[in-house]
């Protein structure tokens, strides 16, 4: 798999590859990409390697069913025309009789993520089938089963089921790792997040079978462009949100209209069906709205970059191409010159309305088994019986919006604000309505070559402004490319996220690549609407991922634009969802009553008993029904749950359960104070290793002179405990909410070597005092000089190729560390906890492995950790009296040797027992047990 990232060359990598197979007498190669309009830049890289442009054979030229001639060639398809049959002629028969089934050369799946999705998975409404094109990719791999495969793609998988087509990595079923099929494979991946991700492209690196470059991020810019929504803006959102609050209400009384719901849900189905029409609707149209609303600012910063001599490109997803043949074929051809049609977001809406709104009535029947179910309802002629009550309720709906005020699509804003001699169109579109001088509207008809030649147009300074869809999104390129006469620096907006991460990344990539003249300025458009977090959450989660399968690293996948704060569906975020429909069902969310927030958002938190529901609304429809809400309630309830967030975050972070990935450890020395090889794979010799690490961290402790400007700065109080005598500042930290849903607030307590946060009243009532700066100097400096300088303890870690024994290690706690040993040796591997550690070692054939005996005593005494020592002995943790204590079980019979060790014994109920002294004698008196236990 070539997983380079977008820009770095992979076409011309594909062409090698082909060159390579070419020099050796296998002159017959198949190459697949995404678009057809892609074979351009195949001729392009295949010539700049010396190859003829007739070795390119464009198989759609071919009629399907007919033999292909040529005796050698590239032969160049894209995934739709692979997968295209008819009358029982397929493209792959064709392909597969023209290379025959002993094919050895090469195929090249370019953008091969189009083959995601080729294993059916479970969806929420169901079995979600595989893609053909996932299919068809496989059964060609299957087809020619010696031949050379390469996957290609920036982006290869957004999650790991997107990895099922990539069969021949060996990732299953074939005994180099523990998982038998693809679904377990997926199902074990998925289970351990995205720290497992990243040790998928880890060891493919390892293994030689994945490379994943990526260009130099160095002098690229980032700058988000938030656009504050004005008062007129905002009060036309606030209406499409109450407008559909009032959809909503009439969607439900039309299905009790049709009978598909009443006193129960007659017809599951129709009605999953109404709701999730409605609910998409809902979503693209207030997407729509929202990059709509950002044109007015958008088109101010384009002249601004234009005026600073940058050239511009705007990445967008949707087109609104369907909705707009629709509506031209309401207008007959003759008014095309002049026309008189609205295209705003608006007319999604309306046509939901008018085409997918329930109003066929249906008969409620009785099962055999009793229970009450409806079907459609059709009169004697077969035709379906209309409700006209239903029929009435979206009349009145479509009255609602003609009244509302019309915003135009975003692409319609810029193109008739700058005009079309300007702006370089490329997208899938073939008509589109332009604005002449007058302000007359007409028609602009786009042959199949408008694309290429739009592009040619921008790269040769023509046009100062491109704009791409998805249809434009991959594969091609508009940067600032030093063989063109367009040099100028781009600004990059993506205007619309959409909803797929891997998209917005290619979108990046057209602007970034190699050859350049200089590098671009990406500038996310966001605005202040909260709710708009929902999109730019999916492509920060999917970004996650995609970093973790592609690099090996989360971090890079959105190299660096969202922010992990931004990704809102993580388990944290769904504690933190829990914890606030937790509050408003309890009634201790005052702003957002129970009634109120599940009239507003139709989601239901109450269960039939009238108790709360224990299957809560998911994370992502929760996200979706904020966004149509009105501005200053999406606010407030926004406000509330990213402070829950932020609570969850900091006791992941305070417990060290927060998962981020691969962490780089950092510490004043590491050294490997044991390494012992555990598994070496047999065809590459690749080895994995268990390390057992010495850590020796500086303990960073603040003078006081540092902490009075600490102090200082942050308006905190000084502090001595009158008990101890220790020292500590006081500041003001974020509150909390008690069970009453009451605000708390809180103060942080900074110390020498730690941070306790405290609420206000639990401070005020303890033995901590405000003192003066001379006395605070004095305890503090006492408690510095009193501190060791550095601490010492042991990290566990098994390194190197880890899928094959993927299935030993424990998989409740997937962390990945990256640390750099005191010699310069850099190390990458799984952390073993502590408490795991026996049973790791045990699986992996490393018998007898102890931890050190300071490690054991502070595992027992603190976590409760059971070790069984040499001669049968075990060291546990035991309560006498409420007081915690290291207890040596079956040891009796050593007592004295053990004792002048420095063990003691006790008669408790009428029974000797021997234990370990606790405290700073513990690790040394252990260690004597162990060595006379032998």
């Amino acid at each position: 798999m070539l997983g380079d990232g977008t820009g770095a060359g992979k076409g011309r990598q594909c062409a090698g590859i082909i060159l390579d197979n070419w020099c050796q007498e296998r002159r017959k190669a198949i190459w697949v990409s995404k678009s057809s309009a892609l074979i351009e830049d195949a001729r392009r890289d295949w010539c700049a390697l010396g190859g003829s442009e007739k070795d390119i054979i464009d198989l759609s030229n071919i009629k399907l069913g007919d033999p292909i001639l040529f005796t050698q060639g590239i032969l160049f398809c894209t995934y739709s025309t692979l997968r295209s049959q008819k009358n029982g002629k397929s493209r792959l028969k064709q392909i597969v009789e023209w290379t025959g089934k002993e094919f050895q050369g090469a195929i090249s799946f370019d953008e091969c993520h189009s083959m995601g999705n080729a294993m059916a998975q479970e969806g929420t409404l169901g079995l979600v089938s595989a893609s053909q094109q996932g299919i068809v990719g496989l059964r060609l791999q299957n087809a020619l089963p010696q031949a050379r495969v390469v996957y290609v793609s920036a982006t290869g998988a957004t999650k790991v089921s997107n990895l099922s087509y990539a069969n021949r990595l060996g990732l299953w079923q074939t005994g180099d790792f523990p998982f038998t099929s693809r679904e377990d494979f997926v199902e074990s991946i998925e289970g351990g997040g995205i720290a497992a991700m990243e040790v998928v492209a880890r060891d493919l690196k390892a293994l030689g079978l994945y490379l994943a470059r990526s260009l130099s991020f160095d002098g690229v810019e980032y700058e988000m462009l938030e656009i504050e929504l004005t008062p007129t803006q905002e009060r036309i959102y606030d209406s499409y949100a109450d407008a559909f609050q009032i959809i909503h209400n009439n969607l439900h009384k039309a299905l009790e209209a049709c009978n598909i719901t009443g006193a129960k849900t007659y017809n599951r189905a129709a009605k999953m069906s109404a709701m999730s029409q409605f609910e998409s609707h809902k979503q693209r149209f207030f997407n729509h709205l929202l990059t709509s609303m950002k044109c007015p600012q958008l088109i101010k910063a384009i002249e601004n970059d234009l005026a600073q001599g940058n050239a511009v490109v705007i990445q967008i997803v949707s087109t609104n191409e369907e909705l707009l043949k629709r509506r031209l074929n309401e207008v007959a051809p003759e008014e095309w010159q002049d026309l008189n049609l609205d295209l705003t977001p608006r007319e999604y809406v309306l046509d939901y309305l008018v085409s997918a709104f329930p109003i066929h009535l249906h008969e409620i029947h009785s099962g055999v088994d009793g229970d009450e179910r409806s079907e459609p309802a059709f009169d004697a002629d077969g035709s379906p019986i209309v409700s006209s009550k239903a029929v009435a309720l979206r009349d009145a709906l479509v009255d609602k919006l003609a009244s509302l005020d019309p915003i135009p699509g975003a692409l319609e804003q810029l193109l008739w604000h700058f005009g079309n001699k300007q702006i370089a169109e490329v997208t899938g579109r073939s008509k589109r309505v332009l604005k002449d001088d007058s302000g007359r509207l007409f028609v602009d008809s786009r042959g199949s070559g408008a694309n290429i030649a739009e592009t040619n147009a921008f790269m040769a300074g023509d046009k100062q402004i491109l704009i791409f869809s998805d249809a434009g999104g991959t594969g091609r390129s508009y940067h600032a490319d030093l063989n063109a006469v367009n040099r100028k620096r781009r600004s990059h907006y993506l205007l619309e996220a959409g909803w797929r991460a891997d998209n917005a990344i290619q979108g990046l990539g057209r602007s970034h690549r190699t050859n350049q003249a200089s590098a671009p300025v990406f500038r996310p458009v966001t605005t202040n609407v909260r709710g708009e977090r929902r999109f730019i959450s999916t492509i920060a989660r999917r970004l996650d991922s995609l970093g973790a399968l592609t690099r090996g690293q989360r971090q890079t996948g959105g190299n660096g634009i969202f922010d992990t704060k931004d990704n809102l569906e993580s388990q944290y975020a769904e504690y933190a969802l829990y914890e606030l429909f937790k509050q408003i069902f309890q009634g201790r969310f005052s702003e957002v009553p129970l009634g109120k927030f599940e009239e507003m958002t139709g989601l239901s938190l109450t269960s039939h008993e009238g108790g709360m529901k224990i299957d809560l609304p998911p994370l992502r429809q929760f996200l979706n029904r904020l966004l149509a809400l009105t501005i200053r309630m999406q606010n407030v309830i926004f406000e509330r749950f990213e402070l829950l967030l932020s609570q969850q975050i900091e006791t992941a972070i305070a417990n060290g359960i927060f998962e981020a990935g691969v962490e780089t450890l950092k510490a004043e020395g590491f050294n490997i104070e044991s390494c012992e090889s555990v598994y070496i794979h047999p065809t590459t010799s690749s080895v994995t290793n268990y390390l057992k690490i010495e850590r020796v961290q500086k303990n960073n402790i603040k003078t006081a002179a540092e902490m009075l400007e600490f102090a200082a700065k942050y308006q905190g109080q000084l502090m001595v405990n009158a008990t101890s005598g220790n020292a500590a500042v006081s500041i003001p930290t974020h509150s909390i909410f008690d069970s009453d849903g009451g605000v708390v607030p809180r103060v942080l307590l900074m110390r020498p070597q730690k941070e306790t946060r405290l609420p206000v009243d639990k401070l005020s009532s303890s033995t901590w005092q405000q003192v003066s700066a001379d006395a605070f100097v004095a305890a503090w400096s006492r408690e510095v000089d009193a501190l060791p300088k550095s601490t010492t303890d042991y990290l566990h870690l098994v390194t190197g190729i880890l899928l094959p024994i993927w299935k030993v290690l424990p998989q409740k706690n997937s962390r990945v560390f990256r640390l750099q040993t005191s010699d310069g040796q850099k190390i990458l591997g799984r952390v073993v906890h502590a408490s795991d550690i026996q049973t790791v070692t045990e699986q992996l054939g490393l018998k007898d492995k102890l931890l050190s005996p300071q490690e054991l005593v502070s595992l027992v005494f603190n976590e409760g950790y059971s070790q069984e020592l040499p001669g049968g002995v075990t060291l546990r943790r035991s309560f006498i009296a409420g007081e915690p204590r290291l207890e040596l079980l079956n040891a009796i019979s050593l007592a004295d040797r053990l004792m002048a060790a420095g063990c003691f014994t006790e008669i408790i109920n009428w029974r000797k027992r021997m234990f370990v002294p606790t405290g700073d004698r513990a690790a040394d008196v252990l260690a004597a047990v162990i060595e006379i236990l032998g």
